[in-house]
């Protein structure tokens, strides 16, 4: 009888995994019949979440002026827009720059926008709408010795300020400079430890760049006058097989530009320039593939 009992259980356990295992492929099939893809997950939800930092101006900052605090930039403004156009709210979710990406594949956010470069190897990993962003490469030194660096040759030893996943860290690190990293530091925090030397460069984007140091003029930092490097494009990054999402949102941002809505959106916080179209300009060429 004691042997009958442990058979039993057995029979049943394999009777139920099997009724189990009908049930769960019948729910993949109505799933997949389904069609449904994760931009129909987000109308649904009449929400996506984007990922920013909320500390990089002009792109993503908060704004305090008239006793408010406001979450706002060119790139929080676009995505806004675009958004807007497509009936569907934007939930930011402020975060460091290196957590973005993971926190993209994770699921934890839809899509990240914040000044991030569209790259061959990113674009190996994720899916990038089309630029809304044109730009280059330049370097905040010290203004009295330019922090002793003539080219991108002259990085090797010097301490280079930035966030670790960039791609003005990966120039950095290709040229051997020391890492100083920052996990969602102000600007401020930045240009100030270039002024007093405890790092020596802050290698990004001259747009960036340009408007950061007009709001500390008193700062003994400069941008350097010879080094332009790296032309490149920032776009609105999310998972790779977000294919409708990405297209959708290409549609709306195409629509954006012919209406002048993103220049002027731009021109707003970029000093009266059009960051949506190319530069024109003589830059070098950085290789950082690995």
């Amino acid at each position: 009888m004691s042997r009958f009992y442990h058979k039993k259980p057995m029979w049943i356990m394999l009777v139920v995994s099997a009724f189990i295992l009908i049930l769960s492929a019948c729910s993949q099939s109505s799933s997949s019949q389904s069609g449904e893809t994760k931009w129909d997950q987000i109308k649904k939800k009449g929400k996506i979440v984007v990922a920013t930092s909320g500390t990089l101006y002009p792109t993503s900052y908060h704004d305090t002026s008239n006793g408010k605090d406001r979450l706002t930039g060119y790139e929080v403004e676009v995505v806004k827009e675009a958004f807007k156009r497509l009936d569907v709210k934007v939930e930011f979710k402020e975060m460091g720059y290196d957590g973005m990406l993971s926190a993209i594949n994770s699921g934890q956010v839809d899509a990240a926008a914040n000044d991030i470069d569209i790259t061959d190897d990113r674009k190996d990993k994720f899916a990038f709408s089309t630029p809304y962003k044109y730009s280059y490469g330049t370097a905040i030194v010290r203004k009295d010795d330019l922090s002793g660096i003539k080219t991108l040759k002259d990085l090797k030893g010097k301490k280079a300020a930035g966030a670790a996943t960039t791609i003005y860290m990966d120039v950095a690190r290709k040229y051997g400079a020391k890492e100083v990293i920052y996990d969602n530091a102000t600007n401020e925090q930045y240009l100030k430890d270039v002024a007093n030397g405890r790092t020596d460069v802050i290698l990004n984007d001259y747009y960036l760049q340009t408007l950061a140091l007009a709001a500390f003029p008193k700062l003994n930092i400069t941008i350097h006058p010879n080094l332009k490097y790296m032309p490149n494009e920032q776009g609105f990054v999310m998972k790779k097989d977000n294919k409708e999402l990405q297209k959708e949102l290409n549609g709306v941002l195409a629509d954006m530009k012919k209406d002048g809505t993103m220049k002027k959106i731009s021109e707003k916080f970029f000093n009266h320039a059009d960051v949506s179209k190319k530069i024109d300009t003589d830059v070098e060429d950085v290789d950082i593939s690995k």
